[in-house]
Parts: C-alpha cells; sequence; structure tokens
C-alpha cells in the first residue's frame, strides 16, 4: 500500500510542477505543456497538485475544461477508493 501512496505523491508533485512549468512557459512564449498532458496527469492521480497548481499559479482557472474537470476527476477518484475500500477489501 506504500508504494500506491508514493505513486500518489510523485504524481500530484508532477502535477503541480506541471500547472507552474506551463504557467512560466506561457509568460516566456515557450513551447507549452498539451492540455491534454496536463489533463492526463490528473487522472492519472495527480488530480489534487494540478487543482492546487490551478490555484496557485493562477493558471487554466477560466478554462471550464480545467475549472470542471478537476473536481469531477477528484470525485471520480474518490469512488474508485470507496470502491476498492467497500466492495474488494
Amino acid at each position: 500500500m506504500s508504494v500506491v501512496f508514493s505513486i500518489l505523491f510523485m504524481m500530484n508533485v508532477i502535477g503541480l510542477m506541471s500547472m507552474g512549468f506551463d504557467k512560466l512557459f506561457a509568460k516566456q512564449g515557450w513551447n507549452r505543456v498539451p492540455e491534454s498532458t496536463l489533463l492526463l496527469i490528473a487522472l492519472f492521480g495527480g488530480c489534487i497538485g494540478s487543482w492546487a497548481g490551478m490555484y496557485l499559479f493562477r493558471h487554466k482557472t477560466q478554462h471550464l475544461k480545467f475549472v470542471w474537470g478537476m473536481p469531477i476527476i477528484f470525485i471520480l477518484h474518490l469512488a474508485l477508493i470507496a470502491y476498492y475500500l467497500i466492495v474488494i477489501n
């Protein structure tokens, strides 16, 4: 179980950092991190870090895909955890 938590922790760090880097890249006019990559990082366990990065860096907060997508992904993750704890365990 500690391996799962370690992976989730790292995905959330990556999610937070990817939002920060994409904001930096946008300000500098450099190549951006694709939105699909940002959403996939969130989907694969980095939702909390990505969501925090959105508001910490004030990035993607006007895009409905992110404003609605991050909470939906978070609720999906909670449902999967509940399913695992109730049904599988």
